[in-house]
């Protein structure tokens, strides 16, 4: 919550814009010295509007309610930059979302791992009728995530952020693996 800041002086005073018989008056001085202490912050932070709007300069207390613009629900264990590199790479996240490449982006965001998918459906055509379907038979996507400690991933949370990112209509599994151990996701 944006509040008062000492000692900031407000850039449009209100005591400069009144008749000259009030300017001399050391109520009517003091009174919209008062306006300008409470004014000066909401006259800056729109100055800076552009500033508040970018994820590499809004303050951190202001950045979750940025994320919450483009649908980025972050992780309050994360370092900032972290949660800023999600916030500014959410909406393309979400623009590419159901595709594998869009995936993976998404997890290598969330978990800062590599990431390997391997789905088994597939697309092709052929001008021979009856030609080999592609893919395997089960539609359905294979999740690994490599990472240097398993503690740094919540198994659950990456459960869910694969679950709602891929499309709707393919099953999937999700497999951290760390220092060559793999440890299945919750």
């Amino acid at each position: 919550m944006r509040g008062t800041v000492p000692g900031l002086l407000s850039a449009f005073p209100i005591g400069a814009t009144l008749p000259a018989l009030y300017q001399e008056d050391d109520l009517a001085r003091r009174l919209t010295a008062a306006f300008d202490e409470v004014l000066a912050p909401a006259i800056s932070t729109i100055d800076n509007l552009g500033a508040y709007l970018d994820p590499a300069l809004t303050p951190d207390d202001f950045l979750e309610w940025l994320g919450g613009w483009v649908a980025a629900l972050l992780d309050e264990t994360w370092p900032m930059a972290r949660r800023r590199a999600f916030v500014a790479q959410a909406a393309d996240l979400h623009r590419r979302r159901g595709t594998v490449g869009g995936l993976a982006d998404h997890i290598r965001v969330f978990t800062d791992g590599e990431v390997d998918i391997r789905e088994g459906g597939g697309v092709a055509w052929s001008a021979t009728s009856g030609g080999a379907l592609p893919g395997g038979p089960t539609r359905s996507l294979h999740v690994r995530v490599t990472v240097p400690r398993a503690a740094d991933v919540d198994p659950a949370r990456l459960e869910a952020l694969v679950a709602a990112a891929k499309p709707a209509h393919l099953g999937h599994t999700v497999e951290v693996v760390t220092a060559g151990r793999p440890t299945p996701a919750a």
